[in-house]
């Protein structure tokens, strides 16, 4: 099951610091618990290290990420397609046409319940979105891209 192979993940998140390792690897864990059957898409960018989950191996149907940023070392949580999901409360952030998130600083103050009710609707968009029934996988940890190039932290 790919919630325990942490391989993959582990190896793209040597260069961070350690803090930064245990919340990205708790909202792993938030999110595989409640979605098992769902799969894990990572990609090892150039600027960040991304992986989110999707019923298929499709970008497109990712319903929900995180993503670590090289430089700035933010970590967010974000909706693929968070722009048509309601967010009554206003915590996401982002303007543009899909994408929003949450800055997660602390995953203490993570809002565990919050999420949930968001992450239940992104995911039953996400399967709105899948037209072929064949498409969907269960369960699996899929490395999407790496890029040879990576950018490095800023240096005080």
């Amino acid at each position: 099951m790919p919630k325990e192979d942490t391989t993959d993940l582990l190896k793209f998140l040597k260069p961070f610091p350690s803090e930064i390792k245990e919340t990205v690897l708790w909202l792993r864990d938030f999110v595989w618990t409640l979605y098992p059957k769902t799969n894990e898409l990572i990609y090892d960018n150039y600027n960040a290290l991304t992986f989110g989950w999707s019923p298929t191996d499709r970008v497109g149907h990712t319903f929900c990420s995180v993503a670590v940023g090289r430089t700035s070392l933010n970590i967010h949580f974000g909706f693929y397609w968070g722009n048509l999901i309601a967010d009554p409360e206003k915590k996401l952030l982002g303007k543009g046409n899909q994408y929003r998130y949450i800055l997660v600083k602390d995953k203490n103050e993570f809002p565990k319940s919050y999420m949930k009710k968001l992450l239940k609707e992104a995911f039953t968009n996400s399967m709105l979105k899948v037209k072929d029934p064949k498409q969907i996988m269960e369960s699996k940890t899929i490395v999407k891209s790496v890029s040879a190039a990576k950018r490095k932290k800023k240096k005080a």
